[in-house]
Formats: structure tokens, C-alpha cells, sequence
């Protein structure tokens, strides 16, 4: 039977069905930005600390450090990176990036975890790290807070994964981190 364009009935089920297999799959392959906008929510939140809030946190390892995996901002598609791995072997002492207190301290699924509240209300986590520090210690920027245990290991050479949140939003660390010093070229004479 036709409707009188000539289509059948199925055949407009079936165009319907692969525009929307089309939309579905643009939506969950395209960037997120690309995604959330087209889903009408405006563009994607991404949460940058308050400067004035915050003092640039110090490295958790000693330097010069190397980022092996950086921060990918999650998305409602896929899962993203929500912080960064910092190379580190076992046995390496790790420190507070920051001034503040232990929120928590133990073991999620199988990794020695750690996270300090600081008084900007970000959150630092640290895993895996072994430490010796109890709920609400109070710890400063520098101070040690654990090592990184021999097992089990983050990466297949060890590493640290540290990562950064207010309230529930993530956010890079590495925006977080002091940055070296930049080099000044100067001019060659007298």
C-alpha cells in the first residue's frame, strides 16, 4: 500500500530509524562541546578555580616532574581523565600541593587513596598513595603525606595520579601547579 508519494509505510519507519541512529551516534562520537550544545544545553560548563580563592599549588613529587597523561574533561558520552598521572617510581615521597586537612584516607576498589579539603574548597586526591595521616590532620603545602607503594600501581612504571574538584566539578590540575620560571634571553655584550 501506498500513501500516495511513493513510500511505504515501512520505508518511512525505516529512513525515521536511520536519521535517528544518526543523530544518537553523531551525538555520542562528536566533541563534547559539539554534543552538549547540540542537545540545547548551552556550552559546556567547565570549571576554572577562582583565583582569588586559591594559591598556586606546589608539585606533589619532587621536580622536574613529567605530566605521562594529562586531564580530559568528562562528558556525559565518555568517561575523560579526571586529573593527571605524574610519573613517579614506588617509593617516592609525595607531598600536599596545598595547605589544608585530610577529607579522606583509605583504599577505593583496589588503590590507597587521599584527599585533602583546602581552604579555597578545593579538593586534592592523590592515588595510590600509602599514608600514615588520619581524617582532619591538618596538613601545609610541601609537607610529606605518603609514597607511592610498590603495589598496586597506577601505571606499569608506578606514578601518581593527582587530581583537583570543587564540589563536584572537576578541574585540571596542571592549571592549578606552579609553572617553572619562564627563561629570559639576555642580550650578549657587555
Amino acid at each position: 500500500m501506498h500513501d500516495g508519494i511513493g513510500m511505504q509505510p515501512l520505508d518511512r519507519i525505516r529512513i525515521a530509524s536511520a536519521i535517528w541512529c544518526a543523530l544518537v551516534l553523531w551525538l555520542m562520537l562528536a566533541p563534547p562541546q559539539s554534543a552538549w550544545a547540540a542537545a540545547g544545553a548551552g556550552p559546556l560548563p567547565i570549571t576554572e578555580p577562582d583565583s582569588s580563592a586559591s594559591d598556586t599549588w606546589q608539585w606533589p613529587v619532587p621536580q622536574p616532574a613529567q605530566v605521562t597523561r594529562p586531564f580530559d574533561l568528562p562528558h556525559r558520552y565518555a568517561a575523560g581523565h579526571r586529573g593527571i598521572d605524574i610519573a613517579a617510581a614506588p617509593g617516592t615521597t609525595v607531598t600536599a600541593v596545598g595547605d589544608g586537612k585530610v577529607r579522606f584516607v583509605g583504599v577505593v576498589v583496589d588503590r590507597p587513596l587521599l584527599s585533602i579539603e583546602h581552604p579555597s574548597g578545593l579538593i586534592s586526591t592523590y592515588e595510590p598513595v600509602i599514608s600514615e595521616l588520619r581524617l582532619g590532620d591538618a596538613v601545609t603545602a610541601g609537607s610529606p603525606i605518603g609514597t607511592v607503594p610498590e603495589h598496586p600501581v597506577h601505571q606499569p612504571d608506578g606514578g601518581l595520579h593527582l587530581g583537583a574538584r570543587i564540589g563536584d566539578s572537576y578541574v585540571d590540575p596542571l592549571s592549578l601547579l606552579a609553572r617553572p620560571p619562564r627563561a629570559v634571553l639576555l642580550p650578549l655584550g657587555d
